[in-house]
Formats: C-alpha cells, sequence, structure tokens
C-alpha cells in the first residue's frame, strides 16, 4: 500500500505537488516516555508525597532526553496533579491529598475492595443505563445486544465470561452519550468484574453456572429495557443487577470477617 502511495505521489503533476503529505513524528513519544517513568514511580510509592525530584540536569543525564523534553514531561505531571513546583526550590511529588483518583488494581484482591468499586459501579452505572435507554443509537443497541450473546456463549463453553461481562457493561456505559461514563470504566478495567479479582468457593461446577445464568437473565432485563427505550426500566434493572452482586460479596464478607472467640 505504501509503494501505491508513493507511485501516486510521483505521478502528481504540477508545482507543489508533495504539499499535502505531513511530516511524520518519530516513533517513540519522549515526552510521554517520561512523564510514564516518573508517574509509575510515583504512584508506586517509591517517591512518596514531598518528595523532591531530581533537577532538569540529572534528569535529563539519566534519561538521555534534551531540557525541552523534560519540561514538557514537568508541565504534564504538574497538569495531572502529581507534581508541584516551589519557586526557587524545585519540583516536588504532591501531597496525597492533592492527587488525583487513583484505584490500585494491583491490590484489588480483598473483599473490602471489591465492595468500595461495587459500590461506586452502582452510583455510576444505574444512571447511565437510564440514558442508554434515552440515547442509544440503533447501532449502540446492536453492541450491547452482541455482547450479550458473547457472554452466552463464553458460560455455554463453560467460562467465567469475565471479558465478555466487562464489554457488556462497556457497552451500555458507551450508548449513554456521556464519554466519562465509558472512561471510568475503562479506567477501572476488567476488575470491575469481582468473580475477576476474588476466586470463592462457588460449588459445583453446575451451581456456578446457575450462578452465571441468573447473572446474564439480570444482563438481558437491562438490554431489553435499553431497546425498549424504557429509561426507568433500565434504571430498576442495572440497580438490581448491581445490587444483588453487591449483596453477595457483603454477605462473603460477613463470613470471612475474624470472630471473637
Amino acid at each position: 500500500m505504501m509503494t501505491r502511495q508513493l507511485e501516486n505521489v510521483s505521478s502528481t503533476k504540477g508545482g507543489g505537488k508533495l504539499a499535502f503529505l505531513r511530516r511524520l513524528r518519530p516513533v517513540r513519544n519522549l515526552t510521554l516516555e517520561v512523564v510514564e517513568q516518573i508517574a509509575n514511580e510515583i504512584r508506586s510509592g517509591n517517591l512518596g508525597p514531598g518528595t523532591r525530584l531530581p533537577t532538569e540536569h540529572e534528569l535529563m543525564s539519566a534519561l538521555g532526553v534534551s531540557r525541552t523534553v523534560i519540561r514538557e514531561a514537568i508541565a504534564a505531571l504538574r497538569a495531572e496533579g502529581l507534581v508541584i513546583s516551589r519557586q526557587g526550590s524545585g519540583v516536588y511529588v504532591a501531597d496525597e491529598s492533592r492527587l488525583p483518583l487513583r484505584i490500585s488494581l494491583e491490590g484489588m484482591s480483598s473483599l473490602e475492595d471489591i465492595l468500595h468499586v461495587m459500590e461506586l459501579r452502582l452510583a455510576i452505572e444505574v444512571e447511565a443505563a437510564a440514558l442508554a435507554a434515552e440515547r442509544a443509537t440503533a447501532e449502540q443497541v446492536s453492541s450491547i445486544e452482541e455482547a450479550l450473546s458473547d457472554i452466552e456463549f463464553a458460560i455455554s463453553k463453560g467460562e467465567h465470561a469475565v471479558n465478555e461481562d466487562f464489554a457488556f457493561h462497556s457497552a451500555v456505559a458507551a450508548a449513554s452519550g456521556n464519554p466519562k461514563f465509558i472512561k471510568m470504566l475503562e479506567f477501572l478495567g476488567r476488575h470491575i468484574i469481582p468473580r475477576q479479582s476474588i476466586r470463592t468457593s462457588a460449588g459445583t461446577l453446575e451451581q456456578q453456572q446457575q450462578y452465571l445464568r441468573r447473572i446474564q437473565s439480570e444482563h438481558s432485563r437491562i438490554s431489553a429495557a435499553i431497546r425498549s427505550k424504557d429509561a426507568a426500566g433500565a434504571r430498576r434493572a442495572m440497580r438490581g443487577h448491581l445490587s444483588r452482586s453487591l449483596s453477595r460479596y457483603r454477605r462473603l464478607a460477613e463470613h470471612s470477617a475474624p470472630r471473637d472467640a
């Protein structure tokens, strides 16, 4: 394809025949790489709140990039709220109270973490479903139903259908017409599906299948309400779906809590 494009360019007649071409950017975005490196160090705790970052010269030497790259990276980190500049003193990691929302997905293994995220989802996805019923295009409704079918297929193969479940909820969020809903789910990722993070003794394979099919019937009610443009029904179906999951994991938390002798 590239050869064909070059042939088309060379065959173009008249002056300024290359005017429509734009110079390609470097394959690597050095500023972004610097931002990611420093941000990862901050979020992992290696650079704690109040820690002074190395000077521009030290960063240039350690990372092998120009002063411009370092300054652009620091500006980006400052815009994210990860660092603050103190005139005449340097750049410091921001206090925890100033940091933007960050949820440690690596630590999503405790029931308490799961409950917190489930409550967050309940606050977000119920309204997203209602908006989807009001705003979803025919194509978006089809995406929701396709995700529903993918869950069914995964269950029929004896799988946990984690990816397919996440795709369904993402399709509903996308159909809301509000990009912030889908961005929040993308940020949380597959960890919004509790069975991805916590493996519990769910009984026999048959009992696990029954559980997944019960969840699937709840998904079907959400999908049907959105297709029918029933905002109240979609809100009710999503609330019921997430509330039942939340109740289940609350019971698990109660059973696993240490008891006094």
